[in-house]
């Protein structure tokens, strides 16, 4: 049976237990920081870092022009009659993303991330 999460006041004793009371001596059972130390590179439990609205916004102005770029040579491959698969997924990849602080920036990008999703239902993707 899973026991519920009750923060951070396991002791010693309750952590050395093991499944169907499999025991560790104390002095072999693990601390926090050696059981939490494995995922440290995953990112598990890390919040990314806040970003500034002013960050957001050139976050969001690059993503709106990166957005632009990329429908702008899916039309060039499409009336040249071709259907670059790699554009297809960098457009796919930045129709979702930071829309920005700024409320006209964010309306300005929400309208070019809705055609970029537009064009990809159109194509079937």
């Amino acid at each position: 049976m899973v026991e519920p999460i009750r923060g951070y006041g396991v002791t010693a004793r309750r952590a050395a237990r093991g499944p169907a009371g499999f025991r560790l001596a104390e002095s072999e059972a693990p601390t926090h920081a050696a059981a939490i130390a494995p995922m440290a590179g995953l990112g598990v439990g890390v919040p990314p870092p806040a970003l500034t609205p002013a960050e957001r916004d050139a976050t969001a102005a690059r993503r709106g022009q990166a957005l632009l770029q990329e429908l702008t040579g899916l039309q060039a491959g499409l009336l040249a009659g071709q259907l670059p698969e790699s554009a297809l997924r960098r457009l796919a990849a930045l129709a979702e993303g930071e829309a920005g602080h700024d409320p006209a920036l964010r309306e300005l990008v929400g309208g070019i991330a809705l055609r970029a999703r537009i064009t990809l239902a159109r194509l079937g993707r």
